[in-house]
């Protein structure tokens, strides 16, 4: 029978590229669930944020969002920019791009990452936000 273990926290994080290195945390939920075999689903509240795995040091986190930058500039011609008038419209599309949730495997009771991957959620509104993070792991 499967089994669910679920945590939730909230981090600051500055505006535009405001990110922080979650892989400890939620090893440590994964670790505490007991849950050996399965899936871990992390999870960003909200739809100006993003999370994603990635190197976490400055040259892969200057080069991401240097990506960013190309994809959907801050200073874009954006019709959510016209509609609400919140200069927010690029972090939308950015978040988009990213995503707000990314599932992890678990073998052995650890997350099954690289030795240079890292879960990395990152607050790309145009405003400091706090930002809700969610784990759900299911498994055996």
């Amino acid at each position: 029978m499967s089994r669910v273990a679920q945590s939730q926290w909230t981090l600051p994080l500055a505006e535009e590229f405001g990110h922080e290195d979650v892989t400890d945390q939620l090893n440590a939920v994964v670790a505490e669930s007991g849950i050996t075999t399965g899936i871990a689903v992390v999870a960003l509240v909200g739809s100006t944020g993003a999370v994603t795995t990635i190197e976490y040091e400055s040259g892969a986190l200057a080069d991401l969002r240097a990506a960013l930058d190309a994809l959907a500039p801050t200073n874009g011609d954006y019709e959510h920019n016209a509609r609400w008038g919140d200069g927010n419209g690029f972090s939308h599309v950015r978040s988009a791009l990213l995503k707000t949730s990314v599932a992890i495997p678990v073998t052995g009771g650890q997350l099954q990452l690289g030795t240079w991957q890292q879960v990395v959620v990152i607050n790309v509104d145009n405003r400091p936000r706090r930002r809700e993070v969610v784990l759900t792991v299911v498994g055996e």
